[in-house]
């Protein structure tokens, strides 16, 4: 009907975990008041890393029309052709791709879903560093050779250890960051963590916060380090040759929120060498991974395709909850949730 308010959702992917479930669909339309229509986006589009890499023909069809847009990131010609966009929701954590010039410098608000993964990747981020502390790798390689070794859990090659006996280091102290240190502080380790502005506070979880200019002081220290930072030009390579050469002998590295936050040939030379007890890798700089990267052989890694954030059920219901308390929000003029600083960049 004429003089409708539109929200575009367009959540359907070919990745079916993030692939909108007819139960969710319906919940936003049934939720939708007078003088607002939704447009349910029935095509699918692939979409990785920040989001939908191009827009469906559908899409662009109904954009023009749209105030508000729901959608696994949005594509720059996407953006471009919705004149009328006042919101736009994404439901990823990332928003590097969303951040063109047009957007950036436009009056359009932006949120995303922060938060939303925390406690999956919070939980992928344990699993993956209780299997060095239990040196399950060694125990993986003797199954596959056929030997029964016990002595050698007792080895510094297999450096086994207890939660509550580590220094966690994670950089990046946000909604993630504070998933990741509240899970390893319930289990007794000591957690640091690095953010762009440590006088915000303690989050929880967090024993102390420093500022990125302590991060060189504080690697020699950590037995684990967590990237859990937005990628930003100020954060990119935070985690460099240099840096990785200062970590702690026997440090643990898990990577799950970008993967040029890392060298990743700085990593796998202190893999080869020993110096790293073992890597924790969800994401890397360039995805999929190439056929030829030492990452797809070496043993002390442990490896997954950008799905650490999986959680086919609750990430649904608190995304769901984000879009309508979001668009209440707006439709109520009261801030929202999430909103991005699209100067800062997250």
């Amino acid at each position: 009907m004429s003089g409708e308010r539109l929200m575009v959702v367009d959540l359907r992917s070919t990745a079916q975990a993030f692939n909108l479930p007819d139960r969710v669909a319906q919940a936003i339309t049934d939720a939708t008041p007078a003088g607002w229509r939704v447009h349910i986006v029935s095509a699918v589009t692939d979409s990785f890393g920040d989001g939908a890499q191009a827009p469906s023909e559908e899409s662009l069809r109904v954009i023009p029309d749209a105030e508000v847009y729901v959608g696994f990131g949005m594509p720059r010609a996407l953006f471009l052709a919705g004149a009328k966009l006042r919101w736009v929701q994404t439901g990823t954590a990332g928003v590097a791709t969303l951040l063109f010039d047009e957007m950036r410098n436009g009056a359009c608000q932006l949120t995303n879903a922060a938060g939303l993964y925390g406690p999956t990747i919070a939980e992928h981020v344990l699993a993956g560093v209780l299997h060095f502390l239990r040196a399950f790798d060694l125990a993986e390689e003797m199954r596959r050779e056929k030997v029964w070794d016990q002595s050698a859990f007792a080895t510094p090659r297999a450096l086994v250890r207890e939660v509550d006996e580590l220094h966690v280091l994670v950089v990046g102290a946000g909604g993630l960051g504070s998933e990741i240190a509240r899970r390893f502080s319930a289990l007794g380790a000591r957690v640091s963590g690095v953010r762009r502005r440590p006088g915000l506070g303690l989050p929880p979880g967090f024993d102390a916060i420093h500022g990125l200019s302590e991060l060189d002081g504080l690697l020699p220290l950590a037995d684990v380090v967590v990237l859990a930072t937005p990628l930003t030009e100020e954060t990119r390579s935070v985690l460099d040759a240099r840096r990785m050469k200062g970590l702690k002998p026997g440090a643990i590295v898990a990577n799950v929120a970008r993967g040029a936050l890392l060298d990743e040939a700085a990593l796998v030379d202190g893999l080869v060498a020993g110096r790293i007890r073992g890597a924790v890798l969800d994401v890397f700089a360039k995805e999929p991974l190439a056929a030829d990267s030492p990452l797809w052989q070496l043993p002390r890694v442990v490896w997954t395709p950008h799905v650490s954030g999986v959680s086919p059920r609750r990430f649904w219901d608190r995304l769901q909850d984000l879009i309508l308390d979001n668009w209440a929000r707006y439709r109520a003029g009261d801030p929202l949730r999430n909103l991005v600083d699209k100067r800062a960049g997250y």
